[in-house]
């Protein structure tokens, strides 16, 4: 052996080398039977570059040798059966069960796979040999010199490389991206052996084409491991793995390769038979008969697996009409094109029978609106690369015309034999469409009138007032805005008629603002007596206040028909625009409109402004500061002394709170508004009560006999504890039966019902005397007081106040007078503020009067200073005249002991009683 030929040598043992360190090193970056498969591989490299070291080493002591098969050749045959377990052990890229090598699972493959198996394996060994006879082999024999036994065992390698090449085949393409580089090294190993016996059959050496053979394979498979990336094992049954998918991928794509090498082989053999080729029948006859043999055999089993594959077809198709016959959700097979093939029994549910739909497109039953989406949804099923099935929500119409809601699913079915066609499958869920419908109904809307609710209008309201700011900047003349509208006086109607009539009233109420607003704006009910609509696009800030104009002249116009009666309603109604403030703002302005309309007297519209929400923080924090004001005791009592007009004796003194607020004086009026709308006017009518009765009884303990009186507020009278309060604050002062006399407006007796009636009669019986104002000019109204719990009648200051200048009034007061007297009911005049209205009411005989003339607000010692000088001057008889110069006396003198308060101060005390007696 030359030095080219040792250098060569050297070559291929150190690319070997490579390879296996190469395997080895690789080998880590795996796990389980990867990495096993590179350990064998790394194997298989080592006994191969052996066997070319020895190979060499004995190539000048085996030449001419009388048999051709030397202990070198044998580490080239033990690579080669390492080579084939590395192969087995490689895992399928396909989702084959992780850990699990390829020959475990072929060993559970049915004997009609193996049979394949072994079949395309010599198939395409039988090709290659073929091939390779005729290209080396074939022309060597007859000058080789040996014999046909011993040629054969000259071909060893050779013919171990082709049975190997067809026998791991299958497992190579299996294993997918990870067999392919393996499986191209043995193919350059297996040629290289192939030149090599060739060479040395002929009586030469390994040509150089051997060598680069054998450095290519050996390169090939040192990159094995390194061309495979490394994944994450799969757990065992996932994916498509399992035997079915070795014979699906593997034994399949092994039958198109063994088709191919035979094909190649045998238009090789038709050439080289054309050619003129030298004679080799008993080699080529085996090959060439055994293979057809071998073709046969794959044939058959083919053809078994298709019969096989047919019935499991037609057995499918029988259970799928079994099952598609039991379930109660519509089952429809359809090609392509949208045609009907089959139809389950269940669409008898929709009124067709399963006949009356073969052969009808599926389209013609879905909704107009619905068609778009069920082709886009048959469009991308039938073009999915795997089935995967399309979910689709719709309406079809049944045999009634009516539209039903399905849920359908749309999937490919493989049709036995046939096309593949079409699986929908339909779910009646009109039942459950028509609930959900139901509760978000319930949900937003107001199951009295009718109406959305408040969470359906705010919701909106985001939405809407969002665009008035879209369209405001974008210079549209678009305004949107809210309108609130609370009803005055409602309340009385539940209480006189009962709720279910109130319940009546406020869907009629509805029914009218619904009528009264645009179409296009939303109407809701916001809670209680309160409704509120929603305006999105007023053409102007004026035609949202047109429309509550509107409303307030729509709820006022005409009366409602209530329980037989017909009751009249009106509004306060607050409007707000949307200002580019959130929308919780814009209602709280509405809101704040409102209360400034209820404050105004009602049925009215108040635009929000700026100063009102200044106006609402101020009573805000007014009416917290009274309450603490009331708790902490940090309010007085001032009295109007009540004067017995014949004698000019203080006959009692009208309570009045006066509260001075970090040293300022609180206007009466101001904290008597903020006490009654706050709910503080309860707490402040107790402490009044008491600190009243204790005044009373002191005055008594200083020999003084002087009633006290309290005005009561409507909020007040209608309280839980409110007879409890009265009575109890009697008792605890001591003061005698009498001696307290509430002051109620007439309307509390009127609108509030039998409730109140009730509890103001246990007030009289315990010893409590009622006194009402009276603002009449209807006798007969006077007349019903005979049935009310009335002890006295005050005659409101404004008819006093036509005493002397309005011709028509004294005949009036008068005639309220004689009335009242014949009842048996005293008469207390307020407002007095002129000698010449003094004089008039002694004529009429109204006994007792209060006003600024008699007396104006002082506090308790002032009014015992007062009842002192005038109660003793004023005992004993006296003619009527004595009488009358007196009382004028007395009333020159009340002027002149009164504070030096300006005519400011008097007009507010008018004021205050005045507003107190409405």
């Amino acid at each position: 052996m030359n030095l080219a030929e040792q250098a060569g040598t050297a070559v291929v043992a150190l690319a070997a080398a490579v390879a296996a360190a190469s395997l080895w090193r690789g080998a880590d970056r795996h796990t389980g039977s990867v990495r096993r498969g590179y350990w064998w591989f790394a194997l298989a490299a080592v006994l191969w570059g052996t066997g070319v070291v020895v190979q060499d080493a004995l190539a000048g002591r085996t030449t001419g040798a009388p048999f051709p098969l030397t202990p070198a050749d044998l580490p080239g045959l033990l690579a080669l059966a390492a080579f084939v377990a590395g192969v087995v052990r490689l895992p399928s890229v396909r989702g084959e069960p992780a850990g699990e090598p390829l020959a475990q699972r072929g060993r559970r493959k049915a004997p009609s796979a193996v049979a394949a198996h072994l079949a395309d394996g010599y198939v395409l060994a039988s090709a290659l040999f073929v091939i390779g006879w005729i290209a080396a082999f074939g022309p060597a024999y007859p000058g080789s010199g040996y014999g046909p036994g011993l040629f054969a065992l000259e071909l060893v390698h050779p013919l171990a490389d082709l049975v190997a090449l067809g026998a791991v085949l299958p497992f190579a393409v299996a294993a997918g991206r990870r067999g392919a580089v393996p499986y191209l090294a043995l193919l350059a190993l297996s040629a290289a052996d192939a030149v090599a016996v060739g060479a040395r059959v002929g009586g030469g050496y390994p040509t150089v084409g051997a060598e680069v053979l054998q450095v290519i394979g050996f390169s090939l498979i040192g990159l094995a491991p390194w061309a495979d990336r490394p994944g994450k094992a799969r757990p065992a049954g996932a994916g498509s793995g399992g035997s079915g998918t070795l014979r699906r991928t593997g034994l399949d794509a092994a039958t198109v390769v063994a088709s191919l090498a035979a094909t190649v082989a045998a238009v090789v053999v038709i050439i080289w038979a054309l050619a003129g080729g030298p004679s080799a029948r008993p080699v080529l006859a085996f090959a060439g008969g055994t293979a057809v043999l071998a073709l046969a055999v794959r044939v058959l089993s083919l053809l078994r697996r298709d019969s096989m594959a047919a019935r499991l077809w037609r057995e499918s198709g029988r259970q799928f009409r079994e099952l598609a016959d039991r379930t109660s959700d519509a089952v429809l097979v359809c090609d392509f094109g949208g045609a009907i093939r089959y139809a389950s029994p269940a669409v008898r549910e929709y009124g067709y029978s399963p006949d009356d739909l073969t052969g009808r497109l599926l389209a013609d039953f879905l909704h107009p609106e619905d068609r778009p989406a069920g082709i886009r949804v048959v469009r991308d099923v039938i073009g999915a690369a795997a089935s995967q099935p399309g979910r689709y929500p719709c309406r079809v119409r049944a045999a009634d015309g009516t539209w039903r809601y399905v849920e359908s699913t749309v999937s490919q079915y493989q049709n036995p034999g046939g096309p593949d066609q079409l699986l929908v499958t339909a779910r009646d869920v009109s039942d459950q469409v028509e609930l959900r419908r139901r509760v978000a109904h319930l949900t937003f809307h107001d199951g009295l009138t009718g109406l959305p609710n408040r969470a359906y209008v705010e919701d909106r309201a985001r939405d809407a007032l969002s665009l008035d700011r879209t369209a405001r900047q974008a210079g549209r003349p678009a305004v949107a805005g809210v309108i609130l509208i609370d009803l005055d006086s409602f309340t009385g109607v539940n209480d006189a008629a009962g709720h279910s009539a109130g319940d009546l009233l406020l869907a009629q109420v509805a029914r009218r603002l619904r009528a009264a607003v645009p179409p296009e704006d939303t109407v809701a009910r916001w809670g209680g007596d309160e409704f509120a609509v929603l305006v999105e696009g007023a053409a102007s800030a004026q035609e949202l206040l047109d429309t509550a104009e509107r409303i307030v002249a729509t709820i006022a116009t005409s009366p409602f028909r209530v329980a037989d009666r017909d009751v009249s309603l009106a509004a306060s109604v607050g409007v707000a625009l949307a200002d580019g403030s959130p929308a919780g703002y814009v209602w709280r302005n509405a809101d704040v409109a409102v209360s400034r309309a209820k404050e105004s007297g009602g049925g009215r519209v108040e635009l929000y402004a700026a100063h009102l929400h200044a106006d609402v923080l101020r009573r805000l924090e007014l009416a917290g500061d009274l309450h603490r004001a009331i708790s902490e005791g940090k309010l007085d009592l001032d009295y109007q002394p009540v004067v017995e007009l014949a004698s000019s004796r203080v006959a009692g003194a009208a309570a009045l709170a006066a509260w001075r607020r970090d040293g300022v004086t609180v206007p009466p009026g101001e904290f008597l508004d903020v006490a009654e709308s706050s709910g503080v006017v309860v707490a402040l009518g107790d402490w009044m009560l008491g600190e009243a009765c204790r005044q009373a009884m002191a005055w008594r303990r200083s020999g003084l006999e002087i009633g006290v009186w309290v005005r009561c507020t409507p909020r007040q009278v209608a309280a839980a504890r409110f007879t409890e309060s009265v009575l109890g604050a009697r008792a605890a002062s001591g003061l005698p039966a009498g001696a307290l006399t509430l002051e109620v407006a007439e309307r509390t007796l009127t609108d509030r019902g039998g409730a109140v009636r009730g509890a103001l009669d246990d007030i009289r019986e315990g010893g409590v005397r009622l006194a009402i104002g009276a603002t009449g000019t209807d006798y007969a109204a006077l007349a019903r007081l005979r049935q009310l719990p009335v002890d006295v009648i005050k005659i409101s200051s404004p008819l006093v106040a036509g005493l002397g200048t309005d011709a028509t009034m004294a005949p009036l007061i008068r005639g309220m007078v004689q009335v009242v007297n014949d009842l048996g009911i005293d008469v207390v005049a307020e407002g007095i503020e002129h000698a010449e209205q003094l004089e008039l009411l002694r004529d009429m005989g109204c006994a007792f009067g209060q006003g600024g003339l008699l007396a104006g607000q002082m506090t308790a010692s002032e009014v015992a200073r007062l009842a002192r000088d005038h109660g003793a001057r004023d005992h004993g008889a006296r003619d009527h005249g004595a009488r009358d110069h007196d009382a004028q006396d007395h009333g020159d003198q009340a002027l002149s002991d009164r504070d030096d308060q300006g005519d400011q101060d008097e007009t507010a005390d008018r004021d205050h009683w005045q507003r107190l007696g409405s």
